[in-house]
């Protein structure tokens, strides 16, 4: 083959590649647990974020669209209910702060979930 067709393949070999990791990191519709638990753990504890944190984003995506029953505050407008939150994300339960990005199971024991 020609030294242009081994480029051409290439260029399109990286392009989907590209193309399939895009769409798997843009898939945020589909929770990591449902509807019931995420309800129960926003109930049962709050989440400290703040604008620009790329880890509050992960945490938050893995909540899929059941974000709205989490009980989130975000750090940047916020600050005056913030006090104690050395980092984002935090996880404020029992009294207890949790730094970092947490998994779902362990939010779930935590909570009691």
């Amino acid at each position: 083959m020609k030294k242009g067709t081994w480029i051409n393949i290439i260029i399109i070999l990286a392009i989907l590649v590209l193309a399939i990791l895009i769409l798997t990191l843009n898939n945020s519709s589909h929770p990591d647990t449902d509807e019931e638990t995420v309800k129960c753990i926003g109930d049962n504890s709050i989440l400290y974020v703040q604008l620009g944190c790329h880890h509050c984003e992960t945490q938050e995506r893995m909540f899929g669209n059941y974000t709205e029953y989490l009980t989130i505050i975000d750090c940047f407008y916020e600050n005056e209910k913030c006090d104690g939150v050395q980092g984002t994300p935090s996880w404020k339960i029992n009294g207890v702060m949790y730094m970092g990005v947490q998994s779902i199971e362990k939010l779930i024991n935590l909570t009691g979930c």
